[in-house]
Order: C-alpha cells, then sequence, then structure tokens
C-alpha cells in the first residue's frame, strides 16, 4: 500500500489512494483482522506531477504575503510541503520494515498519512477558491532531502522529520493564520487550523517512536537527538519556537534550544 502511494505522481490521485488505503487499514484493525507487514522497497524519490516546477529553494521567487498573489504563493508552498508529508509518512512505514515495530507504530503513521492528504486538498480546494492550483508556481525542490540523507538510519528519520521539519511547522503556523485572519479568507484560516490541530499529533508520533526506539537500545534520548540532528539536518534550528506546542507534542526546550544555540554561534 504504501509503495502504491509513492508510486503514484498525480497529487489529487495520490491523496485519494492514501486515504482509501487508510481506511482500509483501520476498518481490518478494528476487525482484529491485521494486514500482514510486508518488505516492498520503496523509490528512492516518490512519482511527482510534470508541474509544480521543482526548483533550487534559493531560486524560488519570493512574494510579499501582504498581497492577494503573495497568500496564494503561501498557500502553494504549504501545499507542497503537505503532498512531501504523505509521501514521508508512507515511506517510513515502508523504508524500515525490516525492524520490527509494535502494530501501534503503523496505526500513527497510516493515521498521520491520511491527514497530511486531507491537508493536501484542503489547501487544493483553498488554491483553486482563488483561481490557482497546485502546479501553477514553482515550489522548493529540497523538501526530499531529509528523506534521502536518513535512508538507511530509522532513528536518524524520526529526528529529522517530524521532530524537526514538522516541528517547525508548529512554530510559523500561527502567523500564517493571522496573515489569512486579516485577509478574511475564511475558507483557508479554517484549513490552516485543521492542519495546526493535527500536525502536533505528526510530532508527537515521531517522539514517541523516537523515544521507543531509544529504549530498545539503551540510548539516551536528548544525547541521541542532538548527535542525529547536527548529522543530518542541513541548517539552523530557528527560534522562535512555539515552546507550548512543542510541549504537548513530547519536545522538552532541552531538545531544541542548544541545537539554536549553537547553530546561532
Amino acid at each position: 500500500m504504501a509503495v502504491e502511494v509513492l508510486t503514484t505522481a498525480d497529487g489529487r490521485t495520490k491523496t485519494a489512494l492514501s486515504r482509501a488505503h487508510a481506511r482500509r487499514w483501520f476498518a481490518a484493525r478494528e476487525t482484529g483482522k491485521d494486514i500482514a507487514i510486508g518488505d516492498s522497497k520503496p523509490p528512492l524519490r516518490p512519482a511527482r506531477p510534470e508541474k509544480p516546477e521543482l526548483l533550487d529553494p534559493r531560486d524560488v521567487p519570493r512574494r510579499k504575503p501582504g498581497s492577494p498573489r503573495g497568500r496564494i504563493a503561501i498557500l502553494h508552498s504549504v501545499a507542497h510541503i503537505e503532498l512531501n508529508a504523505v509521501d514521508l509518512h508512507w515511506d517510513i512505514i515502508a523504508r524500515f520494515s525490516e525492524t520490527p515495530m509494535p502494530m501501534g507504530y503503523y496505526d500513527d503513521w497510516v493515521k498521520a498519512a491520511d491527514e497530511e492528504s486531507k491537508h493536501f486538498n484542503l489547501l487544493c480546494d483553498c488554491l483553486e477558491a482563488h483561481g490557482s492550483h497546485y502546479g501553477a508556481l514553482a515550489a522548493h525542490a529540497g523538501m526530499w532531502r531529509a528523506a534521502e540523507d536518513t535512508i538507511d538510519d530509522f532513528m536518524g528519520r524520526l529526528a529529522v522529520v517530524p521532530m524537526v521539519l514538522e516541528a517547525r511547522g508548529l512554530d510559523v503556523t500561527p502567523a500564517m493564520v493571522e496573515i489569512f485572519e486579516a485577509a478574511k479568507d475564511t475558507q483557508t484560516v479554517e484549513a490552516l487550523k485543521v492542519i495546526y490541530a493535527e500536525e502536533v499529533g505528526h510530532v508527537a508520533y515521531g517522539s514517541k517512536w523516537f523515544h521507543f526506539l531509544c529504549g530498545r537500545n539503551e540510548m539516551d534520548p536528548k544525547d541521541a537527538f542532538h548527535a542525529l540532528v547536527r548529522k543530518y539536518f542541513h541548517g539552523a534550528l530557528k527560534p522562535p519556537f512555539n515552546e507550548e506546542k512543542r510541549a504537548e507534542a513530547g519536545l522538552p526546550p532541552d531538545f531544541y534550544w542548544p541545537l539554536a544555540q549553537q547553530k546561532s554561534q
């Protein structure tokens, strides 16, 4: 199921398939008929539609958020992030299937993939309401880099993707909500609030299973997190941090502040 999602290019088709597989998974779980965990190998990179054009982050045009075009650019950027998140969550299911994990691990990431699929579609609906669509603008080509860098490191993937990249979403989303509230764009505000509430759970899944593997391997979670982020994360951990939501997701300040201070020196 994961590999089928990863090898489907069109965003709407990919997310429809993702949601259908999630329904199938949870229907089986509810009846006690577990779906077997297979060993299909995911592709190095997921299939992508012809558009948007993927550019180096430095080449993606900057637009002022106060303008209608700027707000469309924000929506497009977040939709691109959410589509990548769909693939990242299915990839973490398939990529590390040789590591025995409790069924709850699969429950969490199937649920996260399902929610990211919903988020992508909500944002596509918002774009279309503004006369645009996903693929109309260029997008960030570096979104999959963290997955490629951690292709052989399960704990590294958990540290960098949900506990750093998705945690960053908790920091920046409130300001985005304010931008669309000021523009009286109720549809987008409601979509962003759904995304914000559910992303806390995705960061929490990362922290939960990272701590689980640390316990299994008799490692100190904070030390292991710091070492893995220094190894794999190509950028600064930039404050301000949403400390309340990060704590709710199982990320205490002593996990991320030392890295931010070190990067800024």
